[in-house]
């Protein structure tokens, strides 16, 4: 048992393949082939839960590109994406850089495993912009603030897209979350923007048997949130249009048929900050 767990690590099970991360199983979701028979063996227990599972995942990652494409678009050059997670096409320097080849992105997340991807693939795609990888854990935001990596690649002066998507709900409550986002965001440049999402069951109860799923039997911490509670995590900012909702219904223009909010039971936003 740990005495004081925002003082110690997520147990260091990214090289043991035969123990679930939450990073590859999210990876399973997403179709990807960077995971082990324990992640798929994991992922295949809640799509039995939750059949959609995948839906979910593909909506999250839609809604974070949608939201990093109108900020660049909005002239933010300024990206810091914590918990990262395994690298896919496209990332968020490839969607920013497109819209604005300036464009800096920092990418943060404390798995060997995606260090390694993230070394490969994440480098710059324009020879104007720049990209970075910090090896750091969410919930040690000062290491995150003081790794000179941030700032080297991050000008301190403009604003910063703040991008927390899908791995709030990796922490709960004793971690105290809310405290970790605020130091986060007042270390950050004014007008910077927080990007986050998180899953819910609000709108399918078979959530809560995930987040059991997850932490009696992978040994991964899980905590399920409301969008009320969630929407906490935004104090203090001006949500965009159209607030805090589900991640398929966010600015969804030109998608066409869009899942039903229970099959997808993630609710994210973007805050802009004073």
């Amino acid at each position: 048992m740990m005495n004081d767990p925002q003082q110690q690590p997520f147990p260091s099970v990214a090289l043991r393949t035969d123990v679930a991360h939450p990073a590859r199983v999210y990876d399973v979701y997403l179709g990807g082939k960077d995971n082990f028979p324990a992640d798929r063996e994991a992922a295949q227990k809640v799509s039995e839960t939750f059949p959609t599972i995948s839906t979910t995942a593909r909506a999250n990652r839609d809604f974070l590109l949608r939201a990093v494409k109108q900020l660049a678009g909005s002239g933010v050059r300024q990206f810091l994406d914590i918990g990262t997670g395994i690298p896919t096409s496209p990332a968020i320097h490839e969607v920013a850089q497109g819209i604005d080849p300036h464009a800096r992105v920092v990418y943060v997340d404390n798995d060997p495993m995606v260090l390694v991807h993230a070394r490969a693939l994440l480098t710059s795609t324009t020879a104007l912009g720049r990209t970075a990888y910090v090896d750091a854990d969410l919930r040690h935001p000062e290491t995150i603030l003081n790794d000179p990596q941030l700032w080297e690649v991050l000008d301190p002066a403009l604003p910063v897209a703040l991008i927390l998507g899908a791995i709030l709900h990796f922490l709960p409550d004793d971690l105290q979350p809310q405290a970790i986002v605020k130091q986060l965001l007042a270390a950050l440049p004014r007008q910077s923007y927080l990007v986050l999402s998180h899953v819910t069951a609000d709108f399918d109860s078979q959530w809560n048997e995930i987040e059991r799923l997850y932490n009696a039997e992978f040994d991964i911490p899980l905590q399920v949130r409301s969008a009320d509670e969630v929407a906490h995590f935004f104090t203090g900012l001006e949500l965009l249009p159209p607030g805090l909702t589900v991640v398929s219904q966010w600015q969804p223009e030109g998608l066409g048929r869009l899942p039903s909010d229970a099959s997808v039971s993630c609710v994210g936003g973007v805050g802009r900050m004073p």
